[in-house]
Protein backbone atom coordinates (compact mmCIF):
# COMPACT_ATOMS: atom_id res chain seq x y z
CA UNK A 1 0.00 0.00 0.00
CA UNK A 2 1.45 3.52 -1.06
CA UNK A 3 2.35 5.70 2.05
CA UNK A 4 -0.59 8.05 3.72
CA UNK A 5 0.29 11.79 3.34
CA UNK A 6 -0.02 13.93 5.91
CA UNK A 7 -2.41 16.50 3.98
CA UNK A 8 -4.29 15.78 0.14
CA UNK A 9 -5.16 18.85 -1.20
CA UNK A 10 -8.31 19.32 -3.73
CA UNK A 11 -7.38 22.41 -5.86
CA UNK A 12 -3.87 24.11 -7.67
CA UNK A 13 -4.75 28.04 -6.86
CA UNK A 14 -3.04 30.03 -5.28
CA UNK A 15 -5.13 28.82 -1.51
CA UNK A 16 -4.10 25.20 -2.79
CA UNK A 17 -0.24 25.81 -3.59
CA UNK A 18 0.00 28.61 -1.03
CA UNK A 19 -1.30 25.78 1.84
CA UNK A 20 0.63 23.29 -0.12
CA UNK A 21 3.72 25.32 0.05
CA UNK A 22 3.45 26.37 3.75
CA UNK A 23 2.75 22.96 5.17
CA UNK A 24 5.83 21.09 3.13
CA UNK A 25 7.79 23.85 4.42
CA UNK A 26 7.02 22.73 7.89
CA UNK A 27 8.06 18.87 6.73
CA UNK A 28 3.91 17.71 6.19
CA UNK A 29 4.00 15.15 3.47
CA UNK A 30 1.41 16.56 0.97
CA UNK A 31 0.17 15.38 -2.21
CA UNK A 32 -1.96 18.17 -4.39
CA UNK A 33 -3.92 17.52 -7.06
CA UNK A 34 -5.47 19.77 -9.80
CA UNK A 35 -8.13 18.59 -12.49
CA UNK A 36 -6.24 21.60 -15.04
CA UNK A 37 -3.54 23.42 -14.87
CA UNK A 38 -2.03 25.42 -11.94
CA UNK A 39 -4.13 28.64 -11.66
CA UNK A 40 -6.91 27.69 -14.82
CA UNK A 41 -9.40 29.01 -12.46
CA UNK A 42 -10.24 32.04 -10.53
CA UNK A 43 -6.65 32.78 -9.84
CA UNK A 44 -5.48 33.52 -12.91
CA UNK A 45 -8.32 36.10 -14.01
CA UNK A 46 -7.53 38.40 -11.13
CA UNK A 47 -6.91 42.40 -11.40
CA UNK A 48 -3.18 41.37 -11.09
CA UNK A 49 -3.31 43.48 -7.34
CA UNK A 50 -1.70 43.11 -4.22
CA UNK A 51 -3.98 45.53 -2.36
CA UNK A 52 -5.74 46.00 0.74
CA UNK A 53 -8.77 46.74 -0.85
CA UNK A 54 -9.74 50.68 -0.38
CA UNK A 55 -13.44 50.05 -1.00
CA UNK A 56 -14.17 47.37 1.47
CA UNK A 57 -13.91 49.95 4.19
CA UNK A 58 -17.05 51.40 3.04
CA UNK A 59 -18.82 47.71 3.85
CA UNK A 60 -16.88 48.23 7.59
CA UNK A 61 -14.39 45.05 6.30
CA UNK A 62 -11.64 46.26 8.86
CA UNK A 63 -10.03 42.95 9.65
CA UNK A 64 -9.73 42.02 6.03
CA UNK A 65 -8.12 45.56 5.01
CA UNK A 66 -5.55 45.42 7.82
CA UNK A 67 -4.73 42.24 6.90
CA UNK A 68 -4.42 42.86 3.64
CA UNK A 69 -2.68 45.31 3.92
CA UNK A 70 0.25 43.93 5.96
CA UNK A 71 0.61 41.43 3.01
CA UNK A 72 1.29 43.66 0.40
CA UNK A 73 4.72 44.23 2.12
CA UNK A 74 5.36 40.95 3.23
CA UNK A 75 4.54 39.43 -0.37
CA UNK A 76 6.72 42.29 -2.49
CA UNK A 77 9.30 41.34 0.33
CA UNK A 78 9.49 37.14 -0.79
CA UNK A 79 9.15 37.66 -4.17
CA UNK A 80 10.58 41.08 -5.50
CA UNK A 81 10.78 40.03 -9.03
CA UNK A 82 6.93 39.46 -9.71
CA UNK A 83 5.59 42.02 -6.94
CA UNK A 84 6.05 45.71 -7.53
CA UNK A 85 4.59 48.17 -5.93
CA UNK A 86 2.36 51.23 -7.80
CA UNK A 87 0.78 54.69 -6.95
CA UNK A 88 -2.84 54.60 -8.08
CA UNK A 89 -4.41 57.92 -8.73
CA UNK A 90 -8.28 58.45 -7.81
CA UNK A 91 -9.63 61.64 -9.13
CA UNK A 92 -12.20 63.63 -7.26
CA UNK A 93 -15.50 63.20 -9.00
CA UNK A 94 -18.18 65.97 -7.73
CA UNK A 95 -21.05 64.47 -6.94
CA UNK A 96 -20.19 61.28 -5.69
CA UNK A 97 -17.83 60.55 -2.07
CA UNK A 98 -16.86 63.29 -1.08
CA UNK A 99 -13.34 64.67 -0.59
CA UNK A 100 -13.28 64.15 3.35
CA UNK A 101 -14.22 61.08 3.30
CA UNK A 102 -11.92 59.76 0.28
CA UNK A 103 -8.74 61.47 2.74
CA UNK A 104 -10.80 59.88 5.85
CA UNK A 105 -10.08 56.46 3.73
CA UNK A 106 -7.22 57.10 2.51
CA UNK A 107 -5.65 57.92 6.10
CA UNK A 108 -6.79 54.93 7.44
CA UNK A 109 -5.46 52.83 4.20
CA UNK A 110 -1.99 54.43 5.67
CA UNK A 111 -2.24 53.45 9.12
CA UNK A 112 -3.87 50.35 9.20
CA UNK A 113 -1.41 48.07 7.79
CA UNK A 114 1.95 49.40 9.30
CA UNK A 115 3.35 50.59 5.89
CA UNK A 116 6.89 50.90 5.87
CA UNK A 117 8.77 50.67 2.38
CA UNK A 118 5.39 52.20 0.46
CA UNK A 119 5.41 56.15 0.25
CA UNK A 120 2.33 57.25 1.89
CA UNK A 121 -0.91 59.16 0.29
CA UNK A 122 -0.73 62.80 -1.47
CA UNK A 123 -2.69 65.38 -3.31
CA UNK A 124 -2.77 65.95 -6.82
CA UNK A 125 -3.30 68.86 -9.04
CA UNK A 126 -4.68 67.41 -11.50
CA UNK A 127 -4.79 70.58 -13.51
CA UNK A 128 -0.56 70.49 -13.84
CA UNK A 129 0.22 66.76 -12.66
CA UNK A 130 1.26 64.86 -15.79
CA UNK A 131 -1.50 62.03 -14.38
CA UNK A 132 -4.41 64.88 -15.49
CA UNK A 133 -3.22 64.87 -18.77
CA UNK A 134 -5.52 62.01 -20.15
CA UNK A 135 -8.28 62.73 -18.04
CA UNK A 136 -11.22 65.73 -19.29
CA UNK A 137 -10.11 68.61 -18.93
CA UNK A 138 -11.66 70.81 -16.58
CA UNK A 139 -13.43 67.72 -15.10
CA UNK A 140 -11.27 66.68 -12.43
CA UNK A 141 -8.99 69.09 -10.80
CA UNK A 142 -8.14 67.08 -8.10
CA UNK A 143 -6.69 63.90 -6.95
CA UNK A 144 -4.90 62.10 -4.19
CA UNK A 145 -2.38 59.53 -5.08
CA UNK A 146 -1.89 56.36 -2.90
CA UNK A 147 0.28 52.97 -2.93
CA UNK A 148 -0.74 49.58 -3.60
CA UNK A 149 1.16 46.64 -5.53
CA UNK A 150 0.61 44.90 -8.51
CA UNK A 151 1.62 41.26 -9.49
CA UNK A 152 1.56 38.59 -11.71
CA UNK A 153 -1.03 36.22 -10.33
CA UNK A 154 -0.48 33.11 -12.55
CA UNK A 155 3.08 32.96 -11.52
CA UNK A 156 2.64 33.45 -8.22
CA UNK A 157 0.60 30.19 -7.90
CA UNK A 158 3.09 28.71 -10.62
CA UNK A 159 5.86 30.04 -7.87
CA UNK A 160 4.24 28.82 -4.61
CA UNK A 161 3.95 24.98 -6.64
CA UNK A 162 7.46 25.17 -7.05
CA UNK A 163 8.94 26.03 -3.73
CA UNK A 164 6.40 23.33 -2.14
CA UNK A 165 7.44 20.57 -4.49
CA UNK A 166 11.40 21.59 -3.70
CA UNK A 167 10.41 21.22 -0.30
CA UNK A 168 8.98 17.84 -0.53
CA UNK A 169 4.69 18.26 -1.97
CA UNK A 170 3.79 16.09 -5.21
CA UNK A 171 2.04 18.31 -6.96
CA UNK A 172 0.14 16.60 -10.05
CA UNK A 173 -1.65 18.64 -12.70
CA UNK A 174 -4.43 17.43 -15.21
CA UNK A 175 -5.57 15.54 -12.57
CA UNK A 176 -9.41 14.97 -11.24
CA UNK A 177 -10.39 14.32 -7.41
CA UNK A 178 -13.52 11.54 -8.36
CA UNK A 179 -13.92 10.63 -4.91
CA UNK A 180 -12.98 10.83 -1.59
CA UNK A 181 -13.72 8.69 0.90
CA UNK A 182 -13.28 8.61 4.26
CA UNK A 183 -11.76 5.47 5.93
CA UNK A 184 -11.90 6.09 9.54
CA UNK A 185 -8.12 8.32 10.72
CA UNK A 186 -7.63 9.07 6.81
CA UNK A 187 -8.85 9.75 3.68
CA UNK A 188 -8.71 7.60 0.23
CA UNK A 189 -8.86 10.31 -2.69
CA UNK A 190 -9.29 8.39 -5.98
CA UNK A 191 -7.46 10.49 -9.03
CA UNK A 192 -8.20 10.65 -12.42
CA UNK A 193 -5.36 11.94 -15.61
CA UNK A 194 -6.03 13.93 -18.20
CA UNK A 195 -4.95 10.32 -19.84
CA UNK A 196 -7.96 8.31 -18.25
CA UNK A 197 -5.38 6.23 -15.57
CA UNK A 198 -6.75 6.28 -12.38
CA UNK A 199 -4.94 5.60 -8.29
CA UNK A 200 -5.78 6.26 -5.53
CA UNK A 201 -3.62 8.30 -2.56
CA UNK A 202 -4.29 8.11 1.21
CA UNK A 203 -4.69 11.23 3.55
CA UNK A 204 -4.48 12.21 7.27
CA UNK A 205 -6.75 15.40 6.38
CA UNK A 206 -7.89 16.79 3.45
CA UNK A 207 -7.67 20.24 1.82
CA UNK A 208 -10.93 21.71 -0.21
CA UNK A 209 -9.37 24.73 -1.89
CA UNK A 210 -11.19 23.75 -4.99
CA UNK A 211 -12.17 27.41 -5.89
CA UNK A 212 -15.84 27.47 -7.60
CA UNK A 213 -15.77 24.31 -7.54
CA UNK A 214 -15.67 23.85 -3.37
CA UNK A 215 -19.39 22.47 -2.92
CA UNK A 216 -19.32 20.28 -5.80
CA UNK A 217 -16.12 18.76 -4.37
CA UNK A 218 -18.02 18.87 -1.09
CA UNK A 219 -21.04 17.62 -1.79
CA UNK A 220 -19.98 15.57 -5.05
CA UNK A 221 -16.64 13.76 -4.22
CA UNK A 222 -16.78 14.05 -0.88
CA UNK A 223 -20.46 13.28 -0.35
CA UNK A 224 -20.18 15.35 2.88
CA UNK A 225 -23.71 17.70 4.05
CA UNK A 226 -23.04 21.61 4.29
CA UNK A 227 -24.95 24.08 5.73
CA UNK A 228 -22.29 26.67 4.02
CA UNK A 229 -23.20 28.59 0.63
CA UNK A 230 -21.24 29.86 -1.73
CA UNK A 231 -21.54 33.36 -4.07
CA UNK A 232 -20.19 33.09 -7.30
CA UNK A 233 -19.50 36.54 -9.11
CA UNK A 234 -18.48 37.00 -12.03
CA UNK A 235 -15.12 40.11 -12.87
CA UNK A 236 -13.94 40.60 -16.11
CA UNK A 237 -11.99 43.05 -17.63
CA UNK A 238 -10.92 44.34 -21.30
CA UNK A 239 -7.46 45.04 -21.84
CA UNK A 240 -6.60 48.33 -24.59
CA UNK A 241 -3.17 49.53 -26.64
CA UNK A 242 -1.67 52.14 -23.89
CA UNK A 243 -4.47 54.92 -23.23
CA UNK A 244 -1.47 57.38 -21.24
CA UNK A 245 2.37 57.40 -21.31
CA UNK A 246 2.57 57.67 -17.29
CA UNK A 247 3.37 54.52 -15.22
CA UNK A 248 0.96 55.19 -12.43
CA UNK A 249 -2.49 53.25 -12.44
CA UNK A 250 -5.99 55.12 -11.88
CA UNK A 251 -8.67 53.95 -9.46
CA UNK A 252 -11.82 55.33 -11.06
CA UNK A 253 -15.52 55.78 -8.98
CA UNK A 254 -19.00 55.18 -10.84
CA UNK A 255 -22.01 56.68 -10.14
CA UNK A 256 -23.63 52.71 -9.24
CA UNK A 257 -20.91 52.85 -6.45
CA UNK A 258 -18.62 50.55 -7.82
CA UNK A 259 -14.94 51.50 -8.64
CA UNK A 260 -12.74 50.11 -11.60
CA UNK A 261 -9.08 50.57 -12.51
CA UNK A 262 -7.23 51.38 -15.18
CA UNK A 263 -3.50 50.09 -14.89
CA UNK A 264 -0.80 49.73 -17.41
CA UNK A 265 -0.23 46.51 -18.55
CA UNK A 266 2.50 44.27 -19.72
CA UNK A 267 4.26 47.68 -21.06
CA UNK A 268 2.09 47.85 -24.29
CA UNK A 269 -1.32 48.14 -22.79
CA UNK A 270 -3.78 49.70 -20.38
CA UNK A 271 -6.29 46.82 -18.16
CA UNK A 272 -9.39 47.87 -17.15
CA UNK A 273 -11.22 46.42 -14.60
CA UNK A 274 -13.34 44.94 -13.47
CA UNK A 275 -17.11 43.82 -13.45
CA UNK A 276 -19.34 42.86 -10.30
CA UNK A 277 -22.21 40.56 -11.36
CA UNK A 278 -24.05 37.09 -10.29
CA UNK A 279 -22.98 33.91 -11.87
CA UNK A 280 -24.59 30.99 -12.56
CA UNK A 281 -23.55 27.90 -14.82
CA UNK A 282 -20.36 26.45 -15.11
CA UNK A 283 -17.22 28.68 -13.88
CA UNK A 284 -15.09 27.36 -16.39
CA UNK A 285 -17.44 28.90 -19.40
CA UNK A 286 -17.24 32.59 -18.04
CA UNK A 287 -16.46 34.84 -20.63
CA UNK A 288 -16.48 38.45 -20.71
CA UNK A 289 -20.17 39.48 -21.81
CA UNK A 290 -21.13 42.79 -24.23
CA UNK A 291 -22.48 43.99 -21.93
CA UNK A 292 -19.98 44.27 -19.47
CA UNK A 293 -17.78 45.16 -21.99
CA UNK A 294 -20.03 48.38 -23.01
CA UNK A 295 -19.93 48.82 -18.40
CA UNK A 296 -16.16 48.87 -18.46
CA UNK A 297 -15.57 51.08 -21.68
CA UNK A 298 -18.71 53.73 -20.32
CA UNK A 299 -16.66 54.03 -17.30
CA UNK A 300 -13.49 54.29 -18.36
CA UNK A 301 -14.98 56.88 -21.00
CA UNK A 302 -16.29 59.09 -17.97
CA UNK A 303 -12.91 59.99 -16.96
CA UNK A 304 -10.65 59.49 -19.89
CA UNK A 305 -10.52 62.48 -22.60
CA UNK A 306 -10.39 59.66 -25.27
CA UNK A 307 -13.06 57.50 -24.92
CA UNK A 308 -12.27 53.62 -24.73
CA UNK A 309 -13.84 52.07 -27.97
CA UNK A 310 -15.07 48.29 -27.89
CA UNK A 311 -13.28 48.50 -31.02
CA UNK A 312 -9.69 49.20 -29.59
CA UNK A 313 -10.12 46.55 -27.67
CA UNK A 314 -7.23 43.49 -27.91
CA UNK A 315 -8.18 40.99 -24.75
CA UNK A 316 -10.98 40.28 -22.74
CA UNK A 317 -10.81 37.99 -19.63
CA UNK A 318 -13.09 36.33 -17.19
CA UNK A 319 -12.84 35.01 -13.97
CA UNK A 320 -15.45 33.69 -11.25
CA UNK A 321 -14.97 34.70 -7.71
CA UNK A 322 -15.87 31.97 -4.95
CA UNK A 323 -17.37 34.19 -2.39
CA UNK A 324 -18.66 33.12 0.85
CA UNK A 325 -22.40 34.01 0.52
CA UNK A 326 -22.68 36.35 3.80
CA UNK A 327 -26.53 37.30 2.48
CA UNK A 328 -25.15 40.94 0.83
CA UNK A 329 -27.94 42.03 -1.36
CA UNK A 330 -25.59 43.04 -4.09
CA UNK A 331 -22.40 41.41 -5.18
CA UNK A 332 -20.66 44.34 -5.08
CA UNK A 333 -20.95 44.24 -1.13
CA UNK A 334 -20.49 40.68 -0.50
CA UNK A 335 -17.58 39.98 1.88
CA UNK A 336 -14.34 39.54 0.39
CA UNK A 337 -13.04 37.76 3.65
CA UNK A 338 -12.16 34.06 3.53
CA UNK A 339 -14.11 31.48 5.57
CA UNK A 340 -13.61 27.83 6.44
CA UNK A 341 -15.57 24.78 7.06
CA UNK A 342 -13.72 22.09 9.05
CA UNK A 343 -15.96 18.55 9.13
CA UNK A 344 -14.43 16.04 11.00
CA UNK A 345 -16.81 14.69 13.19
CA UNK A 346 -17.00 11.47 11.60
CA UNK A 347 -13.24 11.18 11.14
CA UNK A 348 -10.49 12.46 9.62
CA UNK A 349 -10.89 16.28 9.10
CA UNK A 350 -12.12 17.74 5.54
CA UNK A 351 -11.24 21.57 5.32
CA UNK A 352 -13.52 23.32 2.66
CA UNK A 353 -12.23 27.21 1.84
CA UNK A 354 -14.91 29.59 1.23
CA UNK A 355 -13.88 33.21 -0.27
CA UNK A 356 -10.56 34.52 -0.37
CA UNK A 357 -8.43 37.10 -2.23
CA UNK A 358 -4.72 36.63 -3.84
CA UNK A 359 -3.64 38.77 -1.58
CA UNK A 360 -4.20 37.19 2.10
CA UNK A 361 -3.19 33.64 0.28
CA UNK A 362 -0.29 33.31 2.76
CA UNK A 363 -2.48 34.06 5.64
CA UNK A 364 -5.12 31.86 4.54
CA UNK A 365 -2.85 29.12 3.90
CA UNK A 366 -1.43 29.70 7.92
CA UNK A 367 -5.14 29.55 9.27
CA UNK A 368 -5.86 26.70 7.46
CA UNK A 369 -3.13 25.04 9.00
CA UNK A 370 -4.17 26.08 12.39
CA UNK A 371 -7.48 24.38 12.19
CA UNK A 372 -5.86 21.19 10.77
CA UNK A 373 -2.92 21.06 14.18
CA UNK A 374 -5.08 18.83 16.05
CA UNK A 375 -5.53 16.64 13.94
CA UNK A 376 -2.19 16.23 12.09
CA UNK A 377 1.18 14.88 15.01
CA UNK A 378 4.15 16.28 15.46
CA UNK A 379 5.34 19.61 16.31
CA UNK A 380 5.18 21.09 13.00
CA UNK A 381 2.89 23.94 14.04
CA UNK A 382 5.26 25.29 15.93
CA UNK A 383 7.28 26.65 12.29
CA UNK A 384 4.03 29.09 11.99
CA UNK A 385 5.36 32.37 9.80
CA UNK A 386 8.25 31.13 7.54
CA UNK A 387 6.50 31.87 4.51
CA UNK A 388 6.46 35.37 5.42
CA UNK A 389 10.45 35.40 5.55
CA UNK A 390 11.20 33.00 2.71
CA UNK A 391 11.48 33.88 -0.99
CA UNK A 392 9.21 32.72 -3.23
CA UNK A 393 11.66 30.74 -5.73
CA UNK A 394 13.77 33.50 -7.76
CA UNK A 395 13.02 36.30 -5.25
CA UNK A 396 16.04 36.57 -3.24
CA UNK A 397 17.38 39.64 -3.98
CA UNK A 398 16.69 43.08 -2.91
CA UNK A 399 12.83 44.20 -2.93
CA UNK A 400 13.75 47.33 -4.60
CA UNK A 401 16.62 45.62 -7.14
CA UNK A 402 14.48 44.29 -9.78
CA UNK A 403 16.14 46.51 -12.45
CA UNK A 404 20.16 45.95 -11.11
CA UNK A 405 19.01 42.18 -11.88
CA UNK A 406 18.15 43.13 -15.17
CA UNK A 407 21.31 44.98 -16.38
CA UNK A 408 23.21 42.05 -14.12
CA UNK A 409 22.07 39.80 -16.59
CA UNK A 410 22.67 41.85 -19.92
CA UNK A 411 26.18 42.19 -18.50
CA UNK A 412 26.34 38.24 -18.34
CA UNK A 413 24.53 37.30 -21.63
CA UNK A 414 25.26 40.24 -23.64
CA UNK A 415 22.84 38.82 -26.81
CA UNK A 416 19.80 39.57 -24.67
CA UNK A 417 17.81 42.72 -25.81
CA UNK A 418 17.29 44.84 -23.17
CA UNK A 419 13.34 44.36 -23.10
CA UNK A 420 14.36 40.69 -22.92
CA UNK A 421 16.50 40.96 -20.59
CA UNK A 422 13.95 43.12 -18.00
CA UNK A 423 11.32 40.62 -18.67
CA UNK A 424 13.23 37.25 -17.64
CA UNK A 425 14.18 39.23 -14.48
CA UNK A 426 10.49 40.46 -14.21
CA UNK A 427 9.42 36.90 -14.71
CA UNK A 428 11.82 34.58 -13.11
CA UNK A 429 14.22 36.63 -10.69
CA UNK A 430 17.58 34.75 -10.06
CA UNK A 431 16.12 31.73 -11.74
CA UNK A 432 16.67 33.49 -15.50
CA UNK A 433 20.18 31.76 -14.62
CA UNK A 434 18.54 28.48 -14.77
CA UNK A 435 17.53 27.82 -18.05
CA UNK A 436 20.51 30.84 -19.46
CA UNK A 437 23.41 29.12 -17.65
CA UNK A 438 25.97 27.91 -20.85
CA UNK A 439 24.14 30.02 -23.38
CA UNK A 440 27.05 32.02 -25.37
CA UNK A 441 24.56 33.55 -28.18
CA UNK A 442 21.12 33.36 -29.02
CA UNK A 443 21.26 30.29 -31.06
CA UNK A 444 21.44 28.30 -27.81
CA UNK A 445 18.11 29.57 -26.85
CA UNK A 446 16.92 27.72 -29.94
CA UNK A 447 13.56 28.41 -31.75
CA UNK A 448 12.85 31.74 -31.51
CA UNK A 449 8.84 32.18 -31.74
CA UNK A 450 9.01 35.69 -31.15
CA UNK A 451 8.26 38.07 -28.53
CA UNK A 452 11.29 37.20 -27.06
CA UNK A 453 10.28 33.45 -26.10
CA UNK A 454 12.33 30.76 -27.06
CA UNK A 455 12.46 26.82 -27.02
CA UNK A 456 14.65 27.27 -24.15
CA UNK A 457 12.41 29.38 -22.02
CA UNK A 458 9.19 26.72 -23.31
CA UNK A 459 11.16 24.18 -21.77
CA UNK A 460 11.80 25.13 -18.62
CA UNK A 461 8.34 26.25 -18.32
CA UNK A 462 7.42 22.16 -19.32
CA UNK A 463 9.78 20.76 -16.66
CA UNK A 464 9.81 23.29 -14.14
CA UNK A 465 6.47 24.92 -13.97
CA UNK A 466 3.87 22.09 -15.07
CA UNK A 467 3.16 23.79 -18.20
CA UNK A 468 1.97 21.41 -20.74
CA UNK A 469 0.04 23.53 -23.25
CA UNK A 470 0.88 26.56 -25.47
CA UNK A 471 -2.10 28.49 -23.32
CA UNK A 472 -0.26 27.47 -19.95
CA UNK A 473 2.67 29.21 -21.55
CA UNK A 474 2.04 32.17 -23.47
CA UNK A 475 -1.70 32.98 -21.02
CA UNK A 476 -0.86 32.15 -17.85
CA UNK A 477 2.99 31.46 -16.99
CA UNK A 478 3.34 34.92 -19.61
CA UNK A 479 1.03 36.96 -20.97
CA UNK A 480 3.61 37.04 -24.18
CA UNK A 481 0.38 36.05 -26.26
CA UNK A 482 -1.19 39.77 -26.00
CA UNK A 483 2.65 40.35 -27.91
CA UNK A 484 2.47 37.56 -30.63
CA UNK A 485 0.51 37.20 -33.77
CA UNK A 486 -1.86 34.80 -34.63
CA UNK A 487 0.58 32.58 -36.62
CA UNK A 488 3.49 32.80 -33.59
CA UNK A 489 1.17 31.66 -31.16
CA UNK A 490 -0.05 28.74 -33.60
CA UNK A 491 4.17 27.72 -33.82
CA UNK A 492 4.35 27.35 -30.44
CA UNK A 493 0.60 25.52 -29.96
CA UNK A 494 3.07 23.04 -33.31
CA UNK A 495 6.12 23.17 -31.51
CA UNK A 496 4.23 21.61 -28.08
CA UNK A 497 2.22 19.14 -30.09
CA UNK A 498 5.47 18.13 -32.32
CA UNK A 499 7.55 17.35 -28.73
CA UNK A 500 4.69 15.54 -27.25
CA UNK A 501 4.28 13.62 -29.94
CA UNK A 502 8.17 12.66 -30.40
CA UNK A 503 7.74 11.81 -25.98
CA UNK A 504 4.64 9.41 -26.52
CA UNK A 505 6.59 7.23 -29.49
Amino acid sequence: MPPTYDLLIIGGGVNGCGIARDAAGRGLSVHLCEMNDLASGTSSWSTKLIHGGLRYLEYYEFKLVREALVEREAIWRIAPHIVEPMRFVLPHHRGLRPAWLLRLGLFLYDHLGGRKMLPPTRTLDLTRDVAGAPLKRGAYARGFEYSDCRVDDARLVALNARDAADRGATILTRAKAMTAEREKDHWALTIETSEGERSVVRGRALVNAAGPWVVDVLTGAARVASQAKIRLVQGSHIVTPKLYDHDRAYIFQNADGRIIFAIPYENDFTLIGTTDRDYHGNPAAARATEDEIAYLCAAASEYFAKPVERDSIVWTYSGVRPLYDDGASEAKAATRDYVFELDHHAGAPLLSIFGGKITTYRRLAEEALEKLAPFIPGDWPKKAGWTAKEHLPGGAFEMTGRDALAASLKRDYPFLSPQQAARYARSYGLRAHDFLKGAAAAADLGQDFGATFTEKEALFMMETEWARTADDMLWRRSKLGLHMTADQRLAVDRWVAARQGAEAR
